[in-house]
């Protein structure tokens, strides 16, 4: 059996790309005490309107910029239902993502009928020639400054501190004069536009194409990580490096003879059985925000 390392580390970062983006992304707007299960819906219509702009614009920049504010509606939309209606968490996201799905589904078979069209111009890789560095400029934002940035503004300033208030405690936040409503509305906005460039990644960097399953339940694990990462952001980068690189390891396996055997089905698992086993060890004795799943109704 021979393992190809440096392809094995940057088809990690590759994959870990999206992870990256909308794991900060619900990293975020669970800071703020929110549930966001619309995070895979979120990610396929960043996924299909950054395709759908970019392939009528021309451009992959116009892609991104669609899909960033399709991100931000559908963060809106995700706080009118829980903040200001004060609807349950879980049955909103899920029914968010399922609307998400359907309209964005519906629109591509109306518009291209069982064709699999490409765009004339997607980004490309940086550093061409290194297994390792060839990456596009949205993997290094992701690792380099979209991780650290996240970091340093939860950590240590008024906006982080804001945030973690209102996740531990909206009443207490509310008498320090914090705004819990507006907190919740940045924090989904901001935390649903960062989920669909991780899915606008997939169609304008990866693929250059859309297809009806191309988020593939990413949404789901990004879920996983950051309960697996304590709301914290380096430990969620960590998760989903570590379930890149399953995945990515799953994929040369898959091509080696010593492999053959295995059903093709258990090899496609592989990663996903490895956020089971990681939550089913460490999520046991997670301390949920105070304010996790909790209606804000001013008194």
């Amino acid at each position: 059996m021979s393992i190809n390392l440096l392809a094995l580390i940057g088809a990690m970062l590759t994959i870990a790309t999206p992870l990256v983006w909308a794991g900060i992304g619900e990293l975020i707007t669970e800071r703020s005490g929110v549930l966001n299960l619309s995070i895979e819906g979120t990610m396929y219509l960043g996924a299909f309107i950054g395709f759908l702009a970019a392939a009528r614009s021309g451009s992959p920049w116009v892609g991104l910029l669609a899909a960033v504010v399709s991100g931000v509606v559908a963060g809106a939309l995700m706080a009118f239902f829980v903040v200001t209606l004060g609807l349950n968490q879980h049955v909103s996201g899920l029914g968010l993502t399922l609307l998400l799905i359907a309209i964005c589904e519906f629109t591509f078979r109306l518009l291209y009928a069982g064709d699999r069209p490409t765009l004339d111009d997607k980004f490309t890789v940086l550093f061409r020639g290194t297994e390792v560095l060839a990456q596009h400029w949205l993997t290094y934002v992701g690792f380099l400054v979209l991780a650290p940035v996240t970091w340093w503004v939860l950590r240590s300033t008024g906006l982080g501190m804001r945030l973690h208030a209102v996740g531990e405690s909206f009443e207490a936040a509310d008498v320090a004069g914090i705004s819990v409503t507006a907190t919740r509305y940045v924090a989904l906005m901001v935390g649903s536009a960062l989920m669909a460039i991780g899915g606008a990644f997939l169609t304008l960097a990866v693929l250059g194409s859309f297809t009806l399953d191309i988020v593939s339940g990413r949404g789901w694990v990004c879920i996983a990580l950051v309960i697996f990462a304590r709301w914290r952001v380096w430990p969620a980068v960590l998760g989903a490096l570590i379930f890149a690189g399953m995945d990515a390891l799953q994929l040369q396996l898959a091509i080696t003879s010593a492999f053959d055997a295995v059903p093709g089905e258990l090899m496609l698992a592989l990663p996903y059985l490895a956020v089971i086993a990681a939550l089913a060890i460490g999520g046991r004795t997670v301390r949920y925000p105070g304010s996790y799943l909790k209606a804000y109704r001013r008194a």
